[in-house]
């Protein structure tokens, strides 16, 4: 900071909203505490936007992708995935799908991605299907669903997991089409998890008249990322119990 010039200084202040520093320019122009305090100020403001941004998100605790087994999936694309966790995929404003079985990874990418996001200065928010979909249904006027479906329209990146576990009635397929179509048109990407193909989602939405416009919009724009494997939880379980088994046996050796 200490090679700042004057015009850059000023403006830095003018960004912070630092007015009263501003005022006095010319008194404090030539203090050598100036740009340490301009410092102070910008690193403070970027924590506590960080903070916000990762309360907002809702992303809660996940498993860093270091922990990934890569080697596990029989089917996995993983520059494809790598390339969600580029700049250029928010930059394109592009949608993203995760398809596969349940515990094969699908949450932990999201969560993941969604973080990295944050941290680039992105706002976020991540969010099953379910509970998206039953927060909007809630909400008891035209008036107050407009201003929920900001909560999920106008965040940079929107997370939506596990669509499929479920089915919904025609209303709920009505309103992820409206938050679909939304983004579709701002260019705002969607990542998205299902354990369903898409021409299962007839199951999830059974009767609704938007289910193909719904998923031609999502898709349209959209990598699409097929995950083949066996569930890695229940790969886990049954590590965890054999341990214990042969712990068992231990002890009573």
């Amino acid at each position: 900071m200490t090679d700042l010039t004057p015009t850059e200084t000023k403006a830095r202040l003018k960004g912070l909203g630092l007015f009263g520093l501003l005022a006095c320019w010319e008194e404090l122009a030539d203090k050598p505490w100036l740009r340490e305090v301009l410092a102070i100020e910008e690193r403070e403001r970027h924590k506590r936007s960080l903070e916000r941004r990762l309360k907002n998100s809702r992303v809660a605790a996940f498993k860093p992708m270091a922990d990934f087994d890569w080697s596990w999936p029989k089917k996995i694309d993983r520059e494809a995935v790598d390339d969600l966790f580029a700049p250029g995929f928010i930059a394109t404003g592009h949608n993203a799908v995760l398809v596969g079985p349940n515990g094969v990874g699908k949450t932990m990418i999201l969560k993941n991605v969604a973080h990295q996001a944050v941290v680039r200065g992105h706002t976020v928010r991540f969010s099953t299907a379910s509970d998206m979909l039953a927060d909007l249904a809630a909400q008891e006027s035209s008036a107050a669903l407009a201003r929920r479906l900001h909560r999920y329209t106008v965040p940079t990146l929107l997370c939506i997991d596990e669509v499929g576990y479920l089915s919904y009635d025609g209303r709920y397929a009505d309103l992820l089409f409206e938050v679909v179509t939304r983004r579709y048109d701002a260019q705002k990407p969607i990542l998205l998890s299902t354990n369903k193909a898409f021409s299962d989602w007839g199951q999830v939405f059974p009767h609704a008249a938007c289910v193909v416009t719904l998923v031609d919009r999502l898709v349209h724009r959209a990598e699409v990322i097929e995950i083949e494997a066996e569930s890695y939880r229940l790969k886990e379980a049954k590590e965890l119990s054999a341990s214990r088994i042969k712990q068992r046996r231990a002890k009573k050796h």
